[in-house]
């Protein structure tokens, strides 16, 4: 069956919406047809440089403008990243996903670095990960030659929610990264977040957003948000199990050769509720204690859930080939020194505001 990129939102909220037990069972044979439904693809998320972001995201404590008490650092060395690397893969990871908090990449001594942590990644026979913000098209193709596999970049809500949330970057700039992404063989990894405040609609629009892609993103994180004092957004509820089990379920529908990762949020869910999102088509997951900045289950507790529900993690490269990495010397792509114009839109959003407010009264 031919892979559908023309979604709607009534649509995608019609299976969003089906009772429970109907969309458990749509979703668990569309997940069986397209996937081993027994094996789980686990990676380790590493900040490799953390805090004193210039964005205003209202989710995110590392976002500089808050006071959540995080402990900022700048760069990690190569040899920092590689060891922490050789750690993940003996703890059964397949993938190393490199985050640096960043605005977008700017060309230069610290961008060479990350490119040269992946060069060492890849080698280790695992699959290199990145999310550094926005990318032009030749950095794409510059970290598609040290040997990167996938970069994630989250279009975190619907277009329509998103001014609601970060007021610093524009919708159209997330999709223009992606685009330059797809330019090169790199796989594109691309979800969002629930329990913003954000409506069944909007959830549905941001599947609308990532679904008719074309083509879709291999892998898809769905976040709960973890609600971090001193952010905008320290205040929200915390979304329900049942929430994210619709929202895990619709998006293996709708993307149904994707690998729909269960991200943030697990240290709040049972050992059950996992179980029920990987019944519904969860089928990659972020080992160790920490997902940047959120707390995160025990690598040692995944594996003893992964073995009372008998899963097994998934080989690095099963989906697709190991990329070559290319040595800097060689390189065909050179720093450009680009100085790309992103987009501002810069409307006021008035809780990003108060939790600015608050940071100076702390302070």
């Amino acid at each position: 069956m031919a892979t559908k990129h023309d979604w709607t939102k009534e649509e995608i909220l019609e299976i969003y919406n089906k009772p429970l037990m109907e969309l458990l069972y749509e979703a668990a044979t569309i997940h069986r047809q397209n996937h081993d439904p027994n094996t789980v693809q686990v990676s380790t998320l590493l900040s490799i440089k953390t805090g004193g972001c210039p964005e205003d995201c209202g989710y995110c404590p590392q976002a500089a403008r808050y006071h959540t008490d995080l402990e900022g650092n700048d760069l990690m060395s190569v040899n920092q990243v590689k060891a922490q690397a050789l750690r993940a893969k003996a703890a059964g990871s397949s993938r190393v996903c490199m985050g640096a908090a960043w605005r977008n990449v700017k060309d230069g001594e610290e961008f060479d670095d990350v490119l040269e942590m992946v060069r060492t990644i890849n080698k280790l026979e695992m699959e290199v990960c990145c999310t550094l913000g926005m990318l032009t098209e030749n950095q794409a193709q510059r970290l598609a030659e040290a040997g990167l596999y996938a970069y994630n970049h989250n279009l975190d809500t619907s277009e329509d929610y998103y001014k609601e949330v970060i007021s610093t970057r524009g919708f159209d700039d997330r999709l223009k990264t992606i685009d330059n992404v797809r330019k090169t063989n790199v796989t594109v990894c691309s979800g969002g977040i629930i329990g913003m405040g954000e409506s069944a609609e909007d959830r549905a629009g941001m599947l609308v957003a990532l679904s008719t892609l074309n083509p879709q993103p291999e892998s898809v994180p769905i976040n709960a948000l973890v609600p971090v004092e001193g952010t905008p957004m320290e205040e929200q509820e915390p979304v329900s199990i049942w929430e994210m089990v619709r929202m895990v379920a619709t998006a293996r529908i709708v993307m149904p050769e994707t690998q729909v990762r269960l991200s943030a949020g697990r240290t709040q869910m049972s050992r059950e509720g996992q179980a029920m999102c990987f019944f519904a088509g969860a089928n990659s997951i972020f080992a160790g204690d920490k997902l940047l900045t959120t707390p995160n289950p025990d690598v040692n507790e995944d594996m003893e859930m992964f073995k009372a529900l008998g899963l097994n993690p998934q080989k690095a490269f099963e989906k697709k080939e190991q990329p070559k990495s290319v040595d800097a010397e060689h390189s065909q792509f050179q720093n450009l020194g680009e100085k790309p114009k992103w987009s501002r839109p810069g409307h006021k959003i008035e809780r990003n505001l108060q939790a600015q407010e608050k940071r100076k009264t702390k302070a």
